[in-house]
C-alpha cells in the first residue's frame, strides 16, 4: 500500500446530521436544493423552458464539437499509455488485493450500467439512420456547407459501402471512446480510493494536483458538478427508455404514449428502482445486472440465428474492419466537412458519455478492487467494444439487410423509438421478442437509476457508502421527477430537452476529467516506482 498520500482528513468529517441524515455539507445542500429549483423553475415557465431547451443542444455540439472529440481522443490514447507502460503493473487495492467479483458478476455490471438502455434504443435506429443518409450521399446547400448527415464521405448508392460506413459510424460513437471516458474516471476513483484510502468521491482524484485544497471550495465544486453530470446524464437515458418502452407498450397492445403513461411509468419504475437500491450492492443491482446481461445475450443470440444470419456476420466483421479502418477520421476534431454528423452525432454523443462517466466510473470504481490498471483498461474499454461490435452488428445488420431487401420497409419510417419492435415484426415470436426487449430497456432503467442513486448518494454524503438509505432513496425519487418534468416539459421535443441538459453538463465536466488524467498519471508513476 503506498503512502506517499498523508492527510488528516477522515471521510465524513464535514457531514452534518439533520433529521437522522448523514450528508455533506456544503455539497448535498447546494445540488439538492440547485435541482429542486430547477424542477420548480422549468414547470413554472414551460413555454420559455422549452424553448431554452431546444437552442441550448445544437448550440454547445457546434460550438464546441472540436473539444469534445479532442478529448475523447486523449481518453483513448491515455488508456493505450497504461496499458503499454510499467503504470499498468500497478493493482487497485495494493500488490495484495483481490477481485471483490467474478468476471462474469464483473462484466455484467460494467455492461448493464455502461450503456444499457442506449443499446436497445440506438441498437437498430442508429445503423439504419447512418445507411440511409451514406446511401443519400454528399448533399451541399448554397453557402457551400453540407446539408446531408451522412459520416465522412458518404457513399452514394453503394449498398455495401454505405452498410460499412453505417456500421463503422455506429460502433465509433458505442465502442473505444466512451468506454475509455468511463475508464478514466473509474481508474483514477478506485487507484485513490483503494490505494491511498481517500474517500471515493471525484475531489479525491485531484489530490496530486490541488494537495489539501480538494477538501475545500475546489473539491465542494467538482463533487457538485459531478452531481449534476450524473442526474442529468442519467435522466437523458431514463428518457429514452420511458420512450422506448411506452412505444412498445403501445405497439403491442395500445396503452398510449401520453403524459399520463409517462407519469405512471416513471413512478412505477422508480418505486422498483427504490427497491433494489433498498436491498444494496449484492442483493439488488448485481442481480439486476445478471439478469439483464443473460436477456441481453439470449436477445442478441436469437436475433443472429432466426434474423439474416449471413448479413448479420458480414456486417458484424465487415462493419468491425470498417470501424477500425476509419477511426481516425471519424475522430478527427478538425476540417471536417461533414459537420452535421460530427456536431449532431458525435459531439452530442460524447457530452452524454461525458455527463455519464461520474456515475458509470464511480459505479465501475466499487465493482473493481484487486484489478491491475493493465487489467482494468483492457477489461473497461476492449471487452465492452467487441460486445457493442457485435450487438450493433446483428441488429443494425438485421434492420439494414430488410431495408435493402425492401426500401419502403416499415422499419425505416417508424419512430426511433418503434424501430426495434418494428425490425423483429416478421420474426417467429416477435410479440414475445418484443417484450424480451421491453423487459430489458425497464431492467436496464432500473439498473441505472439505483446504481446511479448509490453513486450520488456517495458524493453527497462526503464518500460514505454506509449512509442512511433515506438519502439514497431521495437520490432515486428525484432521478424520476426530473425525468418526468424534462419529459412534459419538452413535449414533442422531451428527448430534446434532457439532451441538453446532458451536453450542458458534459462540456464543464470535460475540462475536470482532462485535468482528472493529469492527476492520475502522477498518482500511479509514483506508485509504480515503489513496485
Amino acid at each position: 500500500m503506498s503512502d506517499d498520500i498523508k492527510t488528516s482528513y477522515k471521510i465524513g468529517q464535514d457531514n452534518i446530521t439533520p433529521f437522522g441524515l448523514d450528508i455533506h455539507n456544503p455539497v448535498f445542500l447546494i445540488s439538492g436544493l440547485s435541482i429542486v429549483a430547477f424542477v420548480l423553475i422549468t414547470l413554472m415557465f414551460q413555454e420559455g423552458a422549452a424553448a431554452f431547451f431546444g437552442w441550448l443542444r445544437p448550440a454547445i455540439t457546434s460550438t464546441f464539437d472540436w473539444f469534445f472529440l479532442s478529448a475523447a481522443n486523449i481518453f483513448v490514447l491515455f488508456g493505450f499509455l497504461l496499458v503499454v507502460t510499467p503504470l499498468g503493473k500497478v493493482r487497485l487495492g495494493g500488490q495484495d488485493a483481490t477481485p471483490d467479483f467474478s468476471y462474469i458478476g464483473w462484466f455484467a455490471m460494467l455492461f448493464a450500467a455502461g450503456m444499457g438502455i442506449g443499446l436497445m434504443f440506438f441498437g437498430v435506429s442508429e445503423p439504419i439512420s447512418h445507411f440511409g443518409s451514406s446511401m443519400g450521399g454528399v448533399a451541399v446547400g448554397e453557402n457551400g456547407v453540407r446539408t446531408d448527415w451522412a459520416p465522412l464521405g458518404a457513399a452514394a448508392g453503394d449498398v455495401a459501402a454505405a452498410r460499412d460506413l453505417a456500421m463503422a459510424a455506429t460502433i465509433f460513437h458505442w465502442g473505444l471512446h466512451p468506454w475509455a471516458i468511463y475508464a478514466v474516471v473509474a481508474l483514477a476513483l478506485a487507484f485513490f480510493a483503494y490505494n491511498h484510502n481517500l474517500p471515493l468521491t471525484l475531489r479525491s482524484a485531484f489530490y496530486p494536483l490541488l494537495g489539501e485544497r480538494v477538501w475545500g471550495f475546489w473539491g465542494h465544486l467538482i463533487d457538485t458538478l459531478a452531481v449534476f453530470a450524473t442526474l442529468f446524464g442519467l435522466t437523458t437515458s431514463l428518457g429514452f427508455g420511458t420512450k422506448q418502452a411506452l412505444s412498445g407498450f403501445n405497439y403491442l397492445f395500445g396503452w398510449g404514449t401520453g403524459s399520463v403513461a409517462i407519469v405512471v411509468l416513471v413512478t412505477v419504475i422508480t418505486a422498483i428502482a427504490i427497491v433494489s437500491v433498498i436491498r444494496g450492492l449484492d442483493g439488488g443491482v448485481k442481480v439486476l445486472s445478471e439478469l439483464n446481461m443473460g436477456l441481453a445475450l439470449l436477445l442478441l443470440l436469437v436475433i443472429m440465428l432466426v434474423g439474416p444470419t449471413g448479413d448479420i456476420m458480414t456486417a458484424i466483421f465487415s462493419g468491425g474492419a470498417a470501424y477500425v479502418k476509419e477511426v481516425v477520421w471519424l475522430s478527427m476534431p478538425f476540417g471536417r466537412e461533414d459537420t452535421n454528423f460530427a456536431q449532431g452525432w458525435t459531439s452530442f454523443y460524447w457530452a452524454w458519455w461525458i455527463s455519464w462517466s461520474p456515475f458509470v466510473g464511480m459505479f465501475i470504481a466499487r465493482v473493481s478492487r484487486g484489478r491491475t490498471v493493465r487489467e482494468f483498461v483492457l477489461c473497461v474499454i476492449f471487452i465492452p467494444t467487441l460486445l457493442c461490435i457485435a450487438w450493433m452488428g446483428a441488429f443494425g445488420g438485421t434492420a439494414i439487410s430488410q431495408v435493402v431487401a425492401d426500401a419502403s420497409a416499415p422499419v425505416a419510417a417508424v419512430a426511433q423509438e418503434l424501430k426495434l419492435f418494428e425490425m423483429v415484426q416478421g420474426f417467429p415470436f416477435s410479440a414475445l421478442l418484443s417484450m424480451v426487449g421491453i423487459v430489458l430497456v425497464l431492467v436496464f432503467f432500473i439498473t441505472s437509476s439505483d446504481s446511479g442513486s448509490l453513486v450520488i448518494d456517495s458524493i453527497t454524503a462526503g464518500g460514505k457508502n454506509d449512509a442512511p438509505v433515506s438519502q439514497r432513496v431521495f437520490w432515486c425519487s428525484f432521478e424520476g421527477i426530473v425525468a418526468i418534468v424534462l419529459l412534459l416539459v419538452g413535449g414533442s421535443e422531451a428527448l430534446g430537452a434532457l439532451q441538453a441538459m446532458a451536453v450542458s453538463t458534459g462540456l464543464p465536466f470535460t475540462v475536470v476529467l482532462l485535468a482528472m488524467c493529469i492527476s492520475l498519471y502522477m498518482g500511479l508513476r509514483k506508485a509504480s516506482k515503489e513496485l
